[in-house]
């Protein structure tokens, strides 16, 4: 195996925001209380001591989500070892997608892993806990219905609204049968097809089987999975929901930070928490001197509704901005590991977090790679393509491959360069505005003349080079399918198919949290 590191820059796949913060720009440090670096965590952590979690609630509401549940004495463990005061969490979270999704959700599970063993390391007088937490409480299923196996779009279709994680599995029956055909009947296949089948039949919502799923998957390595969505948990936020709901006094914090950011990622309400019963969650809104439900017949009073978050606090479901504080206050975390898109989001509420009496954790952007198998990279080695060539548009590796594989010179650099010497020199000999003005179109022009000889010339020679252009076509499509990182389309499956529980140890033994880089991964 060979593995290569990429700086992000790169890649061109990261927003300008997030390369900043990763380089520690001076602009974006009011938006975030410490650095991702190992010597952050003991102020974080002696910041953390200060503030109560009932650990012990935590450990029972655990106990019962893993009851009747296979996992590894180290997950029991772990469970256990949350209500000793000396034990932290580093989490990460993710949507319920079918069959985990792409695999950048894998890629953030192994970076919270290796976290927490990295500062295990380091600080070895403290206990630290991986937790996935199951963003069971989404509603947008398109986002979590399908999965993009060997070339196919395999969609999960059924009607329930609400939450993800309450809805059914019995209705994946067709789907699993389809998913059947694609794996074929080898020995490995059949393996994998059990495992998955057995999953999500088990099991009757699909919360339980994400959870049965990623514990499989991951359970010898120790990571706990939390679903935050119960009555339990709930419970410990009431003063948070009514701050939100009753008070909204967490709209205008937001507001006025997302002023000050370059860029806000998540919109901001009035009110951030959702009403939710069975198959429904529902915005509420303030409308005259009443609570609405949006899209029902419910309103409430100011006090009827208080009565509801005191009897009831499980009926609500923050939005993706409530959710941070949500974690934060009933975690004793210090590090949220997410993709770019959350790192954003969570800078929108560090201001939030201090008016509402709970921690800010450390940001980890998340580790990102690219697998190569050994054909695919026998093939790039011999159309003398690297790694970071990959990251490079279509057009702009066959104009590469051409340009190194040509006997004539097709580049007209050295006459642009000329050229561009030539007008600057002109320019300099007048001092007549008009004229300048003249010669510098003149200039623009013979550059334009220049550089369509150049695309005729790549044109011509590409036409000697059509089969090579195509396999580096195929490659490219392969390895970056509808233009998007890999780990934003492909599922573990075809991988896991292929080196089984190797897989995921190798990912684990190269991806490393503190590494700000992207990772290419070649397998020979």
């Amino acid at each position: 195996m060979k593995v290569e590191e990429i700086p992000y820059q790169q890649t061109n796949f990261l927003s300008q925001f997030i390369l900043d913060y990763i380089s520690g720009a001076k602009s974006l440090k009011p938006f975030y209380n410490r650095t991702p670096e190992l010597d952050s965590f003991k102020a974080q952590i002696t910041e953390k001591q200060k503030q109560k979690v009932n650990r012990k609630n935590l450990v029972s509401s655990l106990s019962n989500q893993y009851a009747g549940l296979d996992t590894s004495s180290l997950v029991k463990h772990n469970i256990q070892l949350l209500a000793d005061e000396n034990t932290f969490t580093v989490a990460t979270g993710h949507q319920l997608c079918l069959f985990t999704g792409p695999l950048y959700f894998i890629y953030k599970i192994i970076s919270t892993l290796n976290l927490a063993e990295s500062l295990k390391k380091n600080y070895p007088e403290f206990n630290f806990i991986p937790i996935y937490w199951m963003a069971s409480e989404d509603n947008d299923f398109d986002e979590v219905n399908h999965v993009h196996l060997f070339g196919k779009k395999l969609t999960w279709n059924q009607n329930q609204k609400g939450g993800v994680g309450a809805i059914p599995t019995n209705t994946l029956t067709p789907l699993l049968e389809e998913l059947k055909v694609i794996l074929g009947n080898s020995e490995e296949a059949t393996t994998l097809y059990t495992l998955i089948s057995n999953t999500y039949l088990n099991n009757n919502d699909l919360a339980s089987a994400t959870r049965s799923l990623v514990n499989n998957l991951f359970s010898k390595y120790g990571l706990v999975i939390l679903d935050s969505n119960t009555e339990s948990l709930k419970r410990e936020a009431i003063s948070l929901i009514k701050t939100d709901v009753l008070k909204q006094e967490n709209y205008p914090l937001i507001e006025q930070t997302n002023k000050q950011l370059p860029k806000a990622q998540a919109y901001v309400r009035p009110i951030n928490f959702f009403y939710q019963l069975k198959g429904t969650r529902n915005r509420i809104e303030f409308i005259g001197q009443n609570y609405v439900i949006v899209n029902t017949a419910l309103t409430f009073t100011k006090a009827a509704l208080e009565i509801e978050i005191e009897n009831y606090p499980e009926r609500f479901s923050p939005n993706v901005l409530l959710r941070p504080l949500y974690k934060e206050l009933i975690l004793p975390n210090l590090a949220m590991i997410g993709g770019g898109a959350e790192v954003s989001y969570w800078m929108q509420l560090k201001s939030t977090f201090l008016a509402n009496k709970i921690v800010f954790p450390i940001l980890f952007l998340r580790n990102s790679a690219l697998i190569i198998d050994a054909k695919t990279a026998s093939k790039l080695n011999n159309l003398g393509i690297s790694s970071q060539n990959l990251f490079e548009q279509e057009h702009a590796l066959h104009k590469l491959y051409v340009s190194k594989n040509t006997e004539r010179k097709i580049s007209v650099s050295d006459e642009l360069l000329q050229t561009e010497k030539l007008f600057t020199k002109l320019i300099a000999n007048t001092e007549d505005k008009s004229l300048q003005k003249s010669i510098l179109s003149d200039k623009h022009k013979q550059i334009n003349i220049l550089k369509k000889i150049e695309q005729k010339l790549i044109k011509s020679e590409k036409q000697k080079h059509q089969v090579k252009l195509a396999q580096i076509s195929q490659i490219k499509n392969k390895l970056f399918p509808s233009n998007t990182l890999q780990e934003r389309y492909d599922n573990i499956i075809p991988f896991y198919l292929q080196y089984g529980t190797a897989f995921i140890d190798s990912l684990k033994s190269e991806l490393q949290p503190f590494n700000s880089k992207f990772t290419v991964i070649t397998k020979e």
